[in-house]
């Protein structure tokens, strides 16, 4: 009779709160990926708008009703009646990471094979799907044994090398468009910090996010018709771009290309498998104790029917669970998102309302995540490991670097390709951060993984972790010489580029051999203090 009378409370307002919150963070992902192929890689809105957010907001739907369900079958099973769902939408660091390093660069490099844009326009989504396919499938087997990589790579590389996304990609990007509209910027940025970073509330609690954005978008359509922030004002003349997602086997087409781009999409599936374990621990210690297994597997599901359907971002779920707990919000927040943003990428209101809000005031937002994300690495890392997430920031600096520098609106492509072979005394100072920004998440990861290891005297382990760096350099997997990033046999490069798969392969194999005769000595085996 009990069980028969149990009713879950799944609906509270609260959960308006947590639906600002979720759908706002999904929102300005959205704006940078389309601002990012619209305006930094001039790629064709009406393809982003109508074919890649359709089946991106897809994937956030999928997943956020299925979370939601499974918040009502754990609310029966344990007869809480405060069970708050799992937070799903799209990966903040993995969107831009891949609209920087992946969709933008793969436009560039087809229209410069000769491809007229509208061609290279729908080749990058078919590499943007078959990437999201790709990674779907890595994510569902290693949904499998993600907890297994949590113990071999330590936590100081997983994390360093979300972090350095965190400073280069997601923090530094966003803070140019507060900069370029400063009022708007400002205030915006300035409500963020005030209410996310020092926890402060506004009066009647007013959240924080949702004040950022209505206070800064008015004051921006007050100001910017006065021609008194700086920049031209043109009003939002978008029409709403309707595109219904309709699976597509489009994606095999751009297999080939996307295989190239392997080094990239693999560390970002193996990233958000490793969050999402983190995240149902940490909604466990919250006193929702969801199963692990299925969690991944709804993330890898979601994302891979996302690609299926023309999507180019992935999904995973939102480290915040307890966050959303403590503001009250039951089941109702992440229902709410997903058929929000679901139809919204259907009906075309997303991208309205990415043309009415300017990116200087989604900005704020991202730049606090990447805050987060910074300190959590640091926090959750032992202390001992600090200069391993450090050190682990660097590929990810060099690959925004190469980003700006192969900008040809910066850098003739001419100069940037004497700059590469030029001879000196060392290797040419281009092609070097090519090749340290090339692979960037996967080369975080290892560097920040045999330096926590060395650090914890592991030194054989420190070694394997050098032999493997060197194999996985020796065939371009990471620091490939080549500006695009591809795997290679390294005989077949140009004799001016050769320098690097053998050059960087014999320097790491020399480092393994002398750490692994360290681990030999009476203080390479001391035992030091976490």
């Amino acid at each position: 009779m009990q069980d028969s009378a149990f009713k879950y409370r799944w609906f509270v307002k609260e959960d308006f709160n947590g639906f600002f919150g979720l759908m706002f963070d999904n929102i300005t992902v959205m704006s940078f990926l389309s601002g990012l192929l619209i305006f930094v890689f001039q790629y064709p809105a009406e393809i982003v708008y109508s074919k890649m957010l359709p089946g991106t907001a897809l994937g956030v739907l999928v997943g956020d009703v299925i979370y939601t369900i499974m918040a009502f079958k754990l609310a029966k099973r344990t007869k809480n009646n405060n069970v708050t769902a799992m937070p799903l939408g799209l990966d903040t660091p993995s969107t831009i990471g891949i609209t920087l390093t992946v969709l933008g660069p793969a436009f560039i490099y087809l229209k410069g094979k000769g491809m007229s844009p509208s061609d290279a326009a729908m080749m990058t989504w078919y590499i943007g799907m078959a990437t999201m396919v790709l990674i779907g499938i890595i994510k569902l087997i290693f949904s499998f044994i993600g907890g297994w990589i949590q113990k071999i790579v330590p936590q100081a590389g997983l994390l360093g090398s979300l972090a350095g996304i965190g400073l280069a990609l997601i923090g530094f990007v966003p803070l140019v468009d507060v900069f370029g509209m400063p009022v708007i910027g400002l205030l915006s940025l300035g409500l963020i910090l005030y209410t996310l970073v020092a926890k402060i509330d506004l009066p009647k609690k007013f959240p924080g996010v949702f004040a950022a954005i209505l206070f800064g978008t008015i004051l921006y359509y007050i100001l910017a018709p006065l021609n008194l922030l700086g920049v031209p004002f043109s009003p939002p003349s978008s029409p709403l771009h309707f595109g219904f997602p309709i699976p597509t086997l489009g994606f095999i087409n751009g297999f080939g290309e996307a295989l190239r781009y392997l080094p990239i999409a693999f560390p970002f599936a193996i990233l958000t498998i490793v969050g999402g374990i983190n995240t149902t621990e940490s909604a466990k210690v919250a006193g929702d104790d969801y199963n692990t297994r299925n969690i991944l597997l709804t993330e890898a599901i979601s994302t891979l029917i996302a690609g299926i359907f023309g999507g180019v971002a992935q999904t995973t779920p939102y480290i915040g669970q307890p966050a959303y707990k403590e503001m009250g919000s039951r089941a109702g927040y992440t229902l709410l998102t997903g058929v929000f943003i679901g139809l919204g990428g259907i009906l075309g209101y997303t991208s309205f309302i990415i043309e009415l809000i300017p990116r200087a005031i989604l900005a704020p937002i991202l730049i606090f995540v990447a805050l987060d994300i910074i300190v959590q690495a640091f926090i959750a890392s032992p202390k001992k490991h600090a200069p391993a997430v450090a050190f682990a920031f660097f590929p990810i600096v060099a690959r925004l670097l190469q980003i700006k520098l192969s900008n040809t609106d910066w850098v003739p492509l001419e100069n940037f390709n004497k700059a590469i072979v030029a001879t000196g005394k060392s290797l040419p100072e281009m092609l070097v951060t090519v090749a340290l920004g090339n692979g960037f998440i996967l080369t975080a990861m290892l560097w920040g993984g045999f330096l926590a290891t060395m650090i914890d005297r592991q030194l054989k382990k420190c070694s394997a972790f050098l032999v493997l760096i060197a194999v996985l350099t020796f065939f371009g997997l990471i620091h490939s010489a080549l500006p695009e990033g591809s795997m290679y046999l390294p005989w077949t490069l140009p004799i001016s580029l050769q320098a690097v798969p053998y050059q960087f392969t014999a320097g790491y194999l020399v480092l393994a051999l002398m750490i692994f005769g360290l681990s030999y000595t009476i203080k390479g085996q001391e035992v030091i203090p976490g």
